[in-house]
């Protein structure tokens, strides 16, 4: 697991999603599986069930689209038997998360929603932001959160910008 996925399942983690990682599905007959799902989320109480995509690649629009159609069909078909037992919703909430993109001209990917390292790390400082590592550390396993955490608190003594 990269940087990246370990991040956004440590995000959906710690704000009480069930989380399973690095999932094979769809296995083959002559051994092996027909893909990889990187990270699929469900929070019960919100009804809300995603499956995130990221990464770091830097390839075309037209190859990322015909990854991002090929993972997102597969979480179509696999993702409703990996919760047992529980009742999940029929829409699945598909992310490509991009470290090399944009969204000025181009917000969908291969059936998905693209989201941006940038919007990303976004919304977790702004849910991270009004907690002190005094009062409210995030939990230790949670390192990646935790240190998104440390950064934030420390950004002025370190002399980033605000």
């Amino acid at each position: 697991m990269n940087h990246l996925e370990q991040l956004v399942a440590e995000w959906y983690e710690w704000r009480g999603y069930f989380v399973r990682r690095n999932v094979q599905v769809g296995k083959l007959s002559k051994g092996g599986y027909e893909c990889e799902l990187d990270v699929v989320a469900y929070c019960p109480s919100r009804q809300h069930l995603v499956h995130v995509e990221p990464s770091m690649d830097s390839h075309t629009w037209a190859v990322r689209e015909q990854r991002y159609q090929k993972k997102f069909d597969a979480g179509k078909r696999y993702i409703p038997a990996l919760f047992g037992g529980m009742v999940l919703p029929a829409a699945i909430d598909h992310i490509a998360v991009l470290g090399y993109a944009s969204t000025a001209h181009r917000t969908t990917l291969g059936g998905g929603r693209i989201m941006t390292t940038a919007q990303l790390l976004t919304e977790i400082t702004k849910d991270i932001a009004p907690r002190t590592i005094q009062s409210a550390a995030v939990p230790e396993q949670y390192p990646l959160l935790r240190t998104v955490q440390f950064c934030y608190q420390h950004r002025k003594a370190a002399g980033w910008p605000a």
